[in-house]
């Protein structure tokens, strides 16, 4: 299938629905505290994205049932938000999405509970670190796969290791659109396969683990987790590829 360039209308749209995953993911960093369930967090990103009269892309996704895939300490992606309490210590991945005007944003970012563990904070920083490199590496007329072996590289330097079977992706009208972008070098050849051009738009999202990256999906088909079952981090970022420069669509407000 081909990968969809995307025109400044298209650009003007994506921008806008990223600018609500952005906003509600700072807004999630300011009142996630300990003490709280994953499902008051969940209702108040709901909340918020619905304020800003977009509609919480997750929600019904595939039959994902809530606005966030909130992702605590083991569980890396896909986290189905419940009454589990929040305590000081934990980490949390948050990914979520909007829907604005026939639009998709996506992000990710993974929290620190109160204060953290030097081991969790090394985690989370790879996986953050890991996103900033591959978009520092990014250049037009490269390849995916050399941007699959870049982050790949980088993840194993730092001691840890990607999660296999799951990616990044193109993003559009769709949320999750060709190409397919893992964290790692799919064969032997990264100079192969689609390259990267100017329209271009797509999700980077290093997921990471400690020292096994075979992925176990729990009984309710969404819930994964590592093999060795060791605390995990994701951030992701959504780009768009223009003027031969790299835009971060789902940048924080904040920077």
């Amino acid at each position: 299938m081909a990968i969809l360039l995307k025109n400044q209308k298209d650009l003007e749209g994506l921008r806008a629905a990223n600018k609500i995953v952005a906003a509600a993911l700072d807004y999630a960093e300011e009142f996630i505290k300990p003490g709280m369930t994953l499902l008051e967090v969940d209702k108040k990103i709901d909340d918020f994205i619905t304020s800003k009269g977009a509609y919480p892309a997750f929600k019904g996704l595939y039959g994902f049932p809530n606005a966030a895939c909130l992702s605590l300490n083991e569980v890396i992606i896909h986290g189905i938000p419940d009454n589990t309490i929040l305590k000081e210590g934990d980490i949390l991945g948050i990914d979520l999405g909007s829907r604005l005007n026939g639009y998709y944003g996506d992000s990710a970012r993974t929290l620190p509970i109160g204060k953290i563990s030097k081991s969790d904070e090394e985690l989370i920083a790879c996986s953050k670190d890991a996103l900033y490199h591959a978009i520092d590496t990014i250049k037009v007329g490269m390849h995916f796969k050399e941007l699959c072996l870049a982050i790949e590289q980088f993840i194993r330097a730092r001691g840890y290791v990607p999660l296999y079977g799951f990616c990044g992706h193109g993003i559009g009208k769709k949320p999750h659109e060709e190409p397919e972008i893992p964290n790692y070098l799919e064969g032997n050849n990264p100079k192969s396969g689609p390259k990267i051009k100017n329209g271009m738009v797509f999700c980077i999202e290093p997921m990471i683990c400690q020292k096994d990256g075979a992925p176990v999906v729990g009984a309710d088909k969404w819930t994964t987790t590592s093999k060795d079952g060791l605390r995990t981090a994701h951030y992701e970022h959504c780009l768009a590829v223009v003027n031969n420069k790299v835009e971060i669509l789902s940048k924080s407000l904040k920077d």
